[in-house]
């Protein structure tokens, strides 16, 4: 079982990155999916989750700029990232956990691809 994210890079302040999060070895169905972003020498935080359902919450820091969308036939998430700052920079994670609620924290997700950098200059 491999989550693959994708689609970091560099941008300015105010630009907008994709990243895309590729699930395969199964189905996750049943699962909720979560971003989580680690900036150097912080914590890994939650961003943003979609349950199997398509319910959706996200971190009050980013409610309003980013959006979390599913793709449960292509076994896919997005993370559409709008108006990003430089607080916004971090090394951004895709996971998975056998649940139908949100989840927020590290240790209850079961399944995380390997991170990419997202750098938002100023």
């Amino acid at each position: 079982v491999q989550l693959q994210a994708s689609g970091g890079g560099l941008v300015q302040a105010g630009g907008s990155l994709r990243l895309s999060c590729a699930a395969s070895g199964r189905t996750f169905s049943g699962y909720v999916m979560s971003w989580f972003r680690q900036a150097p020498g912080k914590q890994r935080e939650w961003v943003a989750a979609v349950t199997s359902g398509g319910s959706i919450d996200y971190a009050r820091s980013v409610e309003d700029r980013f959006t979390i969308s599913r793709h449960n036939a292509r076994n896919t998430m997005d993370l559409q990232m709008n108006s990003l700052q430089p607080e916004d920079t971090a090394v951004y994670y895709c996971a998975a956990a056998r649940s139908s609620r949100f989840l927020y924290s590290t240790t209850l997700y079961e399944y995380w691809g390997q991170g990419t950098q997202v750098t938002v200059s100023s």
